[in-house]
């Protein structure tokens, strides 16, 4: 086996998971860039190369099984293990979420990149990440899927827009991470979410007030925990988000 530690990171084309790539990349790590448009991967992979980054294009569609199934295949067959999953992919759907009229295959479509991508893409390399010495997953999640800054004492919405489709999803991702914690407890993987913040990126209008530089620092750190770190957490720069 390489010396050389591998991840993979999902949506790296672009934003908070190209920041994820150039952080593990800055650190030695070779680092495979996940993303479904040909041109943009060739290009984020062609930017990373150019700041020294060791990183290699890998075409994956997170809804798709095929397309999974090859990605894995692919990093087998470079690496021969993988020492980081950072699932990041993942997309907010059409802005009219209000629960009473949503268009229910706004939620099926959110919740097959958000929830089932990302138990798509860990199944498929979890063989891969079994061969890595101090394996690492960590979900990329949000405040807005936490329930206690979803409510307040009396209910109310307190945290971001009505999204009954992006907010569920999420809260739904961190849910399936603490059935993942519980599965693989005593093998060395640790898994957790990040929470990178109110963002400015293409996913909401470029609103957001952090940079995806900013926005990715959980990320890499907990791609990079040592093996007495925590796992089943959720954790944003500022500590731990309540569930």
């Amino acid at each position: 086996m390489s010396d050389t530690k591998t991840a993979l990171v999902t949506g790296a084309n672009k934003g908070i998971g190209y920041e994820i790539a150039a952080g593990l990349g800055a650190l030695g790590w070779s680092v495979g860039v996940g993303a479904r448009d040909a041109a943009r991967r060739d290009d984020a992979v062609a930017r990373l190369r150019g700041s020294g980054v060791d990183a290699f294009g890998v075409p994956l569609d997170v809804t798709d099984d095929s397309s999974v199934r090859a990605a894995a295949d692919l990093l087998a067959e470079r690496a021969g293990h993988l020492d980081a999953l950072v699932n990041n992919a993942g997309i907010t759907g059409r802005l009219d979420q209000m629960p009473t009229t949503v268009d229910l295959d706004v939620i099926r479509t959110v919740v097959d990149t958000n929830v089932l991508g990302v138990i798509r893409v860990t199944n498929a390399v979890l063989p891969l990440l079994r061969r890595a010495p101090s394996p690492r997953i960590v979900n990329m999640s949000s405040g807005v899927g936490s329930l206690t800054r979803q409510s307040g004492p009396g209910g109310e919405l307190t945290t971001g827009p009505i999204a009954v489709a992006y907010s569920p999803s999420k809260t739904f991702l961190n849910a399936v991470t603490l059935q993942y914690v519980r599965e693989l407890a005593g093998t060395g993987i640790l898994v957790n979410c990040a929470c990178p913040g109110f963002v400015a990126t293409d996913l909401n209008g470029f609103r957001g007030v952090r940079t995806p530089q900013q926005g990715a620092a959980t990320a890499i750190r907990l791609a990079t925990l040592p093996d007495d770190g925590p796992t089943g957490g959720f954790f944003e720069d500022a500590g731990t988000v309540p569930w």
